[in-house]
């Protein structure tokens, strides 16, 4: 009974209240949690002092005081067994005591007995870490001996089965420190032993163990990853302390002309690298652009080999914290054919007589090309077919020389076409014009139109007439070109030719100076020449045929009979004439000539016009 009231005394004071005859005795058991399910725990016939089938025949019942029935009774063995497997940490937590109650209640007469069950720890649980992994960051530049505390492991079992010890997976930087609290738990942490380098070590994986004490003894694990934080005890370090690029000249805006690397041993904005240029000239910050951020240098401007062939630039490489390393770029710029040759008169003679001998220089001129190698060498020559030809010289000097004679009645002017033409890829050519003039010398007679001129005149004709024209042609040009006329020296009938016919010495316009008769003279031949102004001048001569044409300007005379005879003429005629009768003929001339000489008869008068005819061709008078 004092039991029952240690445990219960309330509930027991309460019975007793109630029925002052009830019985109230407790019974204490123990058993170990995780029990499978009809385990037996004990058997309270023994301890309750009851027959076998008392119990029964009471009608005895098993009454829990928690929410579960974790256990059965066996009324008719008496056998107390696990109802439900009991878990004594879901069910006390951490409590170092933990009891289950219950009541066996009787019957006839009415009685309590208390059963008290302790329930007993087993090592069923693990240690655990709060999290799966510890994460840990410490700056390279601690000191040794530095402490970095750690959360403990947790084990829900008691005693022995609890935590019992902490191990730690070899390394060289770090150990394990396990320090006893004053309530028995253990606290730990990680000690530093030797320097840290994150530039050796930038990242370290431990393993912590925590182990307990039951049996079979159970551990639970946590990583420990430590990043080590970084100081600025590095400056950058390009790749190459030199770069050598090749770049094609006239290359296009951002081409790529290299891509300088530097690297930081660093971590974070301390290994943040930035590149800039480093005491360059202007001309390098207006030609190629730097990428900050990548290390690219890019073409910015017009790259032009014969302006600059290298360039050398410094370039500087500065981390997060200030640290800075250098590089030098070179960039040798190539050679593309991009200039064409250049042709330069240093001389020229623009006018050239066309009686020049050969190989006269008309010009002089030079080959230039700005470009190197190949791209620069030249060629030189003209077009085909010219009475020209070059003939190098020296140092790209070429002279245009006279090669055949020269003509300037047929060609007077030449454009002489020099084309120069580099030997590079593809190949360059330009052009350059020179006109030469051909100048004029007298070395061309004037040429008569015609071998012979014919020129009508009637006669009769009043003086000045204009007879014809004659008119000679020179090729030359200007005053030797230039023709003027001469009637030279002839005689017609006894007399001077020039008393007859005058020319114009510029026109060549012939007039006729007196009338002249057609029945006196019917045609004359004179001579014209033609002279230039040339010096000395030269002349040719041509024949000048004038014809008198007939004007009828005579009357026709009687032959027969005379005409001026004092005497009429008779003729004699017979009595028996017939008709038709040739009585006599009439004949008659005319001076003039072609149809006005043609004559025609007829009868003037007659004593008797209708016996006498006249035949009018031929003047029969019949």
């Amino acid at each position: 009974m004092e039991d029952c009231f240690r445990s219960k005394q309330g509930l027991c004071f309460l019975l007793f209240l109630c029925v002052t005859d009830v019985l109230c005795v407790s019974i204490h058991y123990s058993v170990p949690e995780e029990k499978k399910t009809g385990s037996l725990v004990a058997n309270v016939l023994k301890d309750l002092k009851f027959g076998t089938g008392e119990l029964s025949a009471r009608r005895a019942q098993l009454v829990s005081k928690s929410s579960k029935q974790y256990f059965h009774l066996d009324a008719h063995s008496g056998a107390l067994l696990i109802n439900q497997k009991i878990d004594r940490e879901a069910l006390c937590g951490q409590s170092e005591l933990c009891l289950l109650q219950n009541e066996i209640v009787l019957q006839n007469p009415l009685e309590f007995y208390t059963i008290e069950v302790k329930v007993e720890d087993v090592n069923d649980n693990a240690p655990r870490f709060s999290q799966n992994d510890f994460q840990l960051e410490i700056p390279e530049n601690v000191f040794p001996n530095t402490r970095f505390p750690l959360e403990s492991a947790q084990d829900v079992d008691l005693g022995e089965n609890s935590i019992q010890n902490y191990t730690l997976s070899p390394n060289e930087y770090f150990r394990l420190g396990i320090e006893s609290k004053k309530d028995g738990r253990k606290s730990i942490g990680l000690i530093l032993e030797k320097s840290l380098d994150r530039e050796k070590q930038p990242h370290l994986e431990l393993t912590l163990m925590a182990l307990d004490g039951g049996v079979p003894q159970r551990t639970g694990t946590v990583q420990i990853n430590i990043n080590i934080l970084d100081i600025n005890d590095n400056s950058p370090q390009f790749t190459q302390s030199e770069y050598e690029v090749r770049l094609k000249e006239n290359s296009p805006q951002d081409t790529l002309v290299s891509k300088v690397e530097a690297k930081d041993l660093d971590y974070g904005s301390n290994a943040e690298i930035a590149y800039f240029f480093h005491q360059v000239s202007e001309n390098i910050l207006n030609l190629f652009h730097l990428n900050e951020m990548t290390g690219e240098i890019t073409v910015k401007g017009e790259i032009d080999y014969e302006k600059e062939t290298s360039y050398d630039m410094s370039i500087k490489a500065t981390d997060g914290g200030g640290l800075s390393g250098h590089c030098n770029v070179l960039v040798e710029v190539e050679d593309v054919n991009d200039n064409a040759p250049e042709v330069s008169v240093i001389s020229l003679t623009d006018i050239i007589q066309e009686d020049s001998p050969l190989n006269t220089v008309v010009a002089i001129f030079s080959i230039t090309d700005r470009d190197s190698g190949d791209n620069g060498k030249t060629m030189c020559s003209v077009e085909m077919n010219l009475p020209f030809e070059l003939r190098s010289t020296k140092n790209n000097y070429y002279q245009l020389m006279i090669q055949s004679p020269l003509d300037r009645e047929r060609v007077s002017k030449y454009n002489v076409t020099i084309t120069a033409s580099d030997q590079g890829s593809p190949r360059l050519t330009s052009t350059r014009i020179i006109h030469v003039q051909i100048s004029d010398v007298n070395d061309n007679t004037p040429v008569f139109e015609k071998p012979l001129f014919e020129m009508w005149l009637q006669e009769n004709n009043i003086p000045g007439l204009l007879i014809g024209s004659v008119h000679a042609v020179d090729e030359d040009m200007g005053q030797n070109g230039k023709v003027s006329y001469l009637l030279l020296p002839e005689e017609l009938g006894g007399s001077p030719a020039a008393s007859y016919i005058s020319i114009n010495s510029e026109t060549g316009n012939m007039y006729a100076l007196r009338s002249l008769d057609y029945e006196q003279i019917k045609d004359f031949k004179v001579r014209v020449r033609a002279t230039d102004g040339g010096t000395p001048p030269l002349s040719s001569d041509v024949v000048v045929r004038i014809v008198i044409t007939d004007e009828n300007d005579n009357a026709p005379f009687f032959l027969y009979p005379l005409q001026n005879s004092t005497s009429p003429c008779n003729e004699l005629l017979p009595k028996m004439a017939e008709a038709g009768y040739l009585v006599t003929k009439v004949v008659a001339v005319d001076q003039d000539s072609g149809q006005n000489s043609w004559l025609s008869y007829e009868l003037l008068k007659a004593t008797d016009p209708g016996l006498f005819s006249i035949g009018a061709q031929n003047g029969e008078v019949k």
